[in-house]
């Protein structure tokens, strides 16, 4: 069976390989069905294994080349200069070394992928709206930029992640962002009955301009809307599923 995942013209580079993976394609079942690859989900672990071996035969990875983190919605990005690294609580990572696939992981959150492919450079961050609003974006940008990237030259992609009319949030969570910047009150639209709905992609989307970045672009896939391709931990929420799987996204130098 070919694994199904999606790619963005951003990324499209001779230097590059990447893509954007959904649920389609593993080997898990019930709440996991089927390509999870969250070693942080209560899915059995040889089949996290085993997805995780699948997408990495789909890029081109050696299986213990896909690197992913312990992801706690923080600022805190590693660069990686050797693919063992163990478990390392943070969630952005950047790469100069070809055969080293970096992801982020998120069933809702916001996994970009970076790119300056003139500067041999590659990034990966896991974007929730805590770490988006704390500085994940900034902190893999200039770790990026570290290693020897131009912000004018960086490319960053927004994979599937929930998308405005599906995220209802609270008066609190909306004071939050304002309590920042009154500015950010374009990124709330109330429903019918007056309840704050958050654009995430449309923020994220913002930061990354604000850094400098001129190519960036969002995939446009909800995960919550679209439940044979995605997982989505607020729409198992809703319908009363115990557990969910993780969608991964990831980016490798050839």
């Amino acid at each position: 069976m070919t694994l199904p995942f999606a790619t963005h013209p951003l990324l499209d580079h001779p230097s590059l390989v990447h893509g954007f993976f959904g649920r389609e394609g593993g080997v898990s079942s019930g709440a996991f069905e089927s390509l999870n690859p969250g070693a942080g989900s209560a899915d059995d672990p040889t089949k996290i294994q085993e997805n995780r071996a699948r997408i990495a035969a789909a890029i081109g990875a050696a299986p213990d080349h896909l690197l992913s983190l312990a992801q706690v919605h923080s600022d805190i990005v590693i660069t990686v200069t050797d693919p063992d690294i163990g478990r390392v609580e943070a969630d952005g990572m950047v790469t100069k070394i070809p055969g080293i696939a970096l992801s982020a992981l998120g069933a809702d959150c916001g996994p970009i992928l970076f790119a300056d492919a003139d500067a041999g450079v590659i990034g990966s961050c896991h974007a929730g709206w805590r770490g988006a609003l704390g500085g994940i974006i900034e902190s893999t940008i200039a770790t990026m930029c570290e290693a020897g990237a131009s912000p004018a030259n960086i490319h960053a992609v927004l994979g599937p992640c929930i998308s405005q009319p599906n995220y209802e949030v609270g008066d609190t969570f909306k004071a939050e962002f304002l309590d920042m910047s009154d500015d950010f009150t374009i990124f709330f639209r109330d429903n019918a009955k007056g309840i704050p709905h958050f654009d995430l992609p449309a923020f994220i989307l913002s930061r990354l301009t604000a850094c400098g970045l001129q190519h960036v672009a969002w995939t446009g896939a909800c995960t919550y809307a679209e439940p044979e391709r995605y997982f989505s931990y607020r729409r198992n929420t809703h319908v009363g599923i115990e557990g969910y799987g993780r969608n991964l996204s990831t980016i490798m130098l050839r």
